[in-house]
């Protein structure tokens, strides 16, 4: 998926409790590790770098990997709060305090917004922003607890107030909303809430080796509940670290988004809202590959490329499900080694460049493709449940920039590709204008171009609040993103 690119007086309870299970929930990784009130300031050192212009995935490097899954927890929850904790703060302090503060206090408001669920007793959390303040700035302390203990008295009617603004209503930019609103005129308000919701954990057995209801078998034998999707799709019924999964190190599943497995599956010619057969080869444990699956559009041996290739996971669904000859690349060589490192836990193969897909004069040998996979940098609307940053590090012209580079890398790419092949097109964007309108422009542009509309017609698939979703291509067993994706045919 190519996203396009910021004090010590002691309360009564001492130096801080050690981290307690959310309520009503399981206890988070590394919950009995860590006193509150550092997980506090973490978090909120996450939220000032997003503030400030950085992705929370690259803030999240700079965690002390013991802690690093709680605090990650506490700041999506703060995360998909945050507009509302910014419309209570100008509320109870006009002035905003220094940002170090202002940070910390953004956190604690988005964890006690009561719409939401806190994963704290409100008291706890007070404690503990305090104490976690004294270690930013110890004259703020006194602020911190006034301004939480002043929200805690008069929650009722600051929450009330707070919601005749749009940005607490919706938790998302005032231009993002009109976007939707626009685009989705029917559908914008679902759209907003699913960004709120907990993204299910989704996986891809590898095709080679299993199918899904083999693996859910094999998941029960582990007290591991799980559910067969489409395809070789798995969606776990509570999330789990990987190195749970059995099979994972060994290459016999990855973590996929169901919504992303779906060009792969396009591309090479199957259905992807049917399931997997039940049956399927007993579960491998090693790096040999045996044939693909039959019914595959690609012959093999096919060239393939994968513009746009890192992290991997469509460059090894291709491998899994075709044996072809593939050649991946990315402009990023750091991200590319995500690609290489993916295809040698499964057992893959397949040539990788550095290299700008929008160049091909730089990299070409100038024998035409069989498909190319293009799953263009984009805004990353669609996945904003899995990445709740998002919608706060992006900007309105963030969108023209992003168009024009997917109407370069198209055109670009066109040419290479033989005639009577295949070109997969996809984001993972609700907007329109990378999706439905990048596509009847290229169309226009290409005479030699038309839409295949089997087994599914070009469109989006939209996310839902309860982790269905609509669309020309979704099924009663999707539970993805938001994604569009379109296959042409060259003529």
């Amino acid at each position: 998926m190519n996203a396009a690119p910021a004090p010590k007086r002691r309360t009564r309870s001492g130096p801080g409790p050690k981290q307690q299970p959310p309520a009503g929930g399981t206890p988070t990784p590394g919950a009995d590790t860590a006193p509150l009130a550092r997980l506090l300031n973490h978090t909120a050192d996450l939220v000032q770098a997003v503030r400030a212009g950085r992705s929370l995935t690259d803030a999240l490097g700079g965690v002390p990997g013991a802690v690093r899954p709680a605090v990650q927890a506490l700041a999506f929850h703060a995360m998909r709060w945050l507009g509302s904790a910014e419309v209570l703060r100008r509320t109870l302090a006009p002035k905003a305090p220094p940002t170090a503060v202002d940070a910390l206090l953004l956190t604690a408001l988005a964890l006690l917004w009561p719409p939401s669920t806190p994963p704290y007793p409100d008291h706890t959390l007070v404690d503990q922003a305090v104490e976690a303040t004294r270690t930013r700035a110890a004259r703020a302390a006194g602020f911190v607890n006034a301004v939480l203990r002043r929200f805690l008295r008069e929650r009722d009617a600051l929450v009330a107030a707070a919601l005749a603004d749009p940005l607490a209503r919706t938790n998302h930019p005032a231009w993002w909303v009109e976007r939707l609103r626009a685009d989705w005129p029917d559908r914008w308000e679902a759209l907003l809430q699913a960004n709120q919701q907990h993204p299910p954990m989704t996986l891809r057995v590898n095709a080679r080796r299993s199918s899904a209801a083999a693996y859910v078998e094999r998941l029960a034998q582990h007290g591991i509940v799980g559910h067969a999707g489409a395809g070789h799709a798995v969606t776990l019924e509570r999330p789990l670290p990987v190195t749970r999964l059995p099979g994972f190190a060994a290459g016999d599943v990855s973590v996929q988004d169901a919504a992303a497995q779906w060009p792969a599956r396009l591309l090479v010619g199957g259905d992807p809202s049917v399931a997997s057969p039940d049956e399927g080869p007993e579960p491998r444990s090693d790096v040999e590959r045996p044939p693909a699956p039959s019914r595959a559009w690609l012959a093999p041996g096919s060239r393939v490329l994968d513009a746009c290739a890192a992290p991997g996971g469509k460059t090894a669904q291709l491998l899994e499900l075709a044996d072809l000859d593939l050649l991946a690349i990315d402009a990023s060589p750091a991200r590319l080694e995500r690609v290489d490192e993916t295809l040698a836990r499964l057992g893959l193969a397949a040539r990788t460049l550095a290299a700008d897909a929008g160049e091909p004069a730089a990299w070409w040998d100038g024998r035409p493709f069989d498909a190319i996979l293009l799953d263009a940098p984009c805004t990353a609307s669609g996945i904003v449940r899995r990445h709740p940053d998002v919608r706060w590090l992006r900007r309105p012209d963030d969108v023209a920039a992003l168009v024009a580079t997917q109407r370069r890398l198209l055109d670009a790419l066109w040419p290479l590709l033989r005639p009577g092949g295949r070109l997969l097109y996809c984001t993972c964007s609700l907007f329109k204008d990378e999706g439905e309108h990048q596509l009847d422009a290229f169309l226009q542009r290409h005479a030699d171009a038309r839409t295949v509309a089997e087994p599914a017609a070009p469109g989006h698939l939209l996310p839902l609040a309860d982790n269905r979703a609509v669309g020309p291509a979704a099924s009663a067993a999707f539970a993805g993103d938001g994604f569009f994706i379109a296959l042409v045919e060259k003529t």
